[in-house]
């Protein structure tokens, strides 16, 4: 659970330091969402490959490398002294965070074969997933509050030593599957259709859809037709694309994905605007966040045996709706402390109790000799989720800001540049002016703001109802299925 914590806990600690990391590094708006998703990008484009690879080498030897890695490049991102080289360590770290992720799901398939004690295993396993996802605003919160942006990245090395010391005792290796060598041309392509993907998507948020968007998304889509083609006809294919002939596993990596979107969409523009807009020091805005937390903590592990009881086709569209409310409420309610604390609440309640219900799902529908692929196929649906978060509800709320900031007429070209850019920019002019100046400058960001929170909350409910329907008519276990344990 150790690394677990650690890689999810990374997804969402660094955008609650965006507001130091922008006033000390001064990024543009596409650096700022580079930062955040380099990592969660390098991370779901590796996933498969080191799945398959901690199948064929064996799931210990892999976690402990990676956590070697994972702690050394962390230590030298927590002093990058520019945003590029903040992007560059946080893109290192997603190669090694994905030899994290499939291991610790693939040792537990490994570890527990009863099929009871594997789903209280992977309940506590999800349950870290998401609580790491939710406690990233409280460690982020908390470390900023007494030391520099940097410690955020210098929380792995005391979290990952006791891995390293214990790890080679403790865990069992896994059984090894030495059936073909990895493909690089596989890894190759499917970097290359997350990473134009989504390019094209933050291009379009920062600039506009213009041709470069367009040759994004043509390059990302030709790139994904091209891996799909290439792993039906491999002997051995990276990702084993025979195991979405089960609609229930298909069907739950996709809700996996919708739902953490939602989730790390949410902390994005919430962590911003409690501390910039509200002007909540760290501390206070992390602490705001706690009841969600707990909540996702309680309902990961309540929801077992629910699970037991309630076939899954009926359970995770009850659990959406609590998503879906989440987004309505900020939506018709507006973005006030207690409206935003009662949301992220609601949401914790959905996302925590699918995470442990999704993952379940998808690790029973695979047989055991393919637990490193549907482990791998699950976190990449998590990091995409991750990336699609930041990348469409962030960059939907940053075009809605720049589209709506109407800048007052005092400002200097630099200044009505940075500030037109992201709200952190619009702070950061904001402190080089007259208390008046500032408080009207600040006054019409936050409404700029505000306003793209209210077009992302109504366009995340939309979607969040049309994740419930998916569940309802994807999620139906076939008896033969249910007999069989799975």
């Amino acid at each position: 659970m150790l690394p677990v914590l650690l890689v999810t806990v990374d997804n969402t600690v660094l955008g609650f330091a965006l507001p130091k990391i922008a006033e000390a590094l001064r990024p543009s708006a596409s650096q700022q969402l580079w930062m955040i998703d380099a990592y969660s990008l390098v991370l779901a484009g590796l996933l498969v490959s080191m799945g398959s690879l901690g199948d064929r080498i064996g799931h210990r030897k892999l976690l402990l490398t990676g956590s070697l890695g994972f702690a050394i490049v962390s230590v030298l991102t927590a002093y990058s002294d520019s945003a590029v080289q903040l992007i560059a360590g946080r893109a290192c770290m997603g190669i090694f965070g994905a030899m994290l992720m499939p291991s610790t799901l693939a040792l537990i398939r490994s570890v527990f074969e009863d099929r009871e004690e594997r789903r209280l295993a992977v309940a506590i396993w999800a349950t870290t997933l998401t609580v790491g996802s939710a406690l990233g605003p409280l460690v982020g919160g908390v470390l900023l509050e007494f030391f520099s942006w940097g410690s955020i990245f210098l929380l792995a090395v005391p979290v990952l030593v006791p891995l390293l010391i214990l790890g080679p005792v403790l865990l069992p290796e896994s059984e090894r599957d030495a059936s073909g060598p990895l493909d690089p041309v596989s890894i190759l392509q499917s970097m290359v259709a997350l990473g134009a993907i989504v390019y094209g998507i933050k291009h379009s948020a920062s600039h506009s859809f213009d041709w470069m968007a367009v040759t994004a998304f043509a390059a990302g889509a030709v790139a994904g037709w091209m891996f799909v083609r290439r792993q039906l006809r491999l002997p051995v294919p990276l990702m084993d694309l025979s195991l979405f002939r089960n609609g229930t596993f298909s069907g739950s990596v996709l809700i996996n994905l919708m739902s953490l979107s939602f989730l790390i969409g949410f902390v994005f523009f919430t962590t911003q605007f409690l501390q910039i807009v509200l002007q909540m020091s760290p501390l206070s805005a992390s602490l705001a966040l706690v009841p969600g937390q707990i909540l996702a903590i309680v309902v990961g592990m309540a929801v077992v045996p629910v699970a037991q009881r309630l076939q899954v086709h009926v359970l995770i569209p009850i659990l959406m709706a609590f998503a879906g409310a989440a987004f309505l409420v900020v939506a018709t309610m507006g973005s006030s402390l207690t409206v935003l604390v009662v949301a992220f609440a609601l949401l914790n309640i959905g996302v925590g109790a699918i995470a442990t219900v999704s993952n379940d799902v998808i690790l029973s529908a695979a047989p055991p000799a393919k637990a490193g692929a549907a482990s791998a196929i699950s976190e990449t649906a998590y990091e995409v989720g991750v990336v699609l978060g930041t990348t469409v509800l962030g960059g939907l709320v940053t075009a809605y800001y720049r589209s709506a900031l109407q800048l007052p007429e005092f400002l200097n070209e630099v200044q009505t540049v940075l500030a037109s850019e992201t709200l952190s920019g619009a702070h950061n002019v904001a402190a080089d002016l007259s208390s008046a100046q500032a408080g009207e400058l600040m006054a019409q960001a936050a409404w700029a703001f505000e306003g793209g929170i209210g077009l992302v909350s109504w366009v995340t409910f939309g979607l969040a109802s049309m994740a419930m329907l998916i569940a309802w008519r994807s999620l139906r276990i076939p008896t033969n299925q249910l007999a069989d344990g799975h």
